[in-house]
């Protein structure tokens, strides 16, 4: 995997940041678990998901019977946007070299969200057409799975949202040998 150096400045967002926010869990796991951008939380310790969303997602990894060391988690960007913002299409491309090391090789990748199904699968719309739908993206001239999600955060507001991330984990659990 290629990583960004400690002082990446490839777009604006190195300003603003603590850390750099770089994969977790098992590097080498058939399935990739990719959100958006690094939160306050994320940004503070160096890895992603450990914030509220993250508690979220444990729970959700939990009450399938999967665990979150089986899978490698990453962001389609490695820096804390300001103010929680959706990361730009810019800063997005700018991390995209990063992104698609981690992704290469891949059996599954799982989009947690609207800006990480934009990035990876280039859809706009609601979500929830296309939440557990078989879908598959090129990376490195490669064709993988992919299967786009609710982000952990919007279990928060919707319950449909909690099932269907829970139905995508046991999915991945079952389909991969997790």
């Amino acid at each position: 995997m290629i990583q960004p150096p400690a002082d990446c400045s490839l777009c604006g967002l190195c300003t603003g940041r603590t850390n750099l926010v770089l994969p977790s869990g098992d590097l080498r796991s058939p399935v990739v678990l990719v959100g958006e951008a690094p939160g306050e939380n994320e940004d503070l310790q160096g890895k992603p998901f450990v914030g509220r969303a993250g508690k979220i997602l444990n729970q959700a990894m939990e009450d399938v019977g999967l665990d979150r060391e089986k899978v490698m988690i990453t962001n389609t960007v490695k820096c804390r946007p300001p103010e929680n913002r959706d990361p730009e299409k810019a800063e997005m491309e700018a991390c995209r070299r990063f992104l698609d090391s981690e992704l290469a090789g891949r059996r599954c990748i799982v989009g947690l969200g609207k800006s990480a199904v934009k990035d990876l699968m280039d859809y706009v719309g609601p979500m929830a057409p296309v939440v557990n739908t078989r879908q598959y993206i090129e990376v490195g001239g490669e064709r993988i799975l992919f299967i786009p999600t609710y982000h952990p955060m919007a279990c928060v507001y919707q319950k449909v949202a909690r099932e269907e991330l829970r139905k995508t984990l046991r999915m991945v659990k079952e389909e991969f040998g997790l």
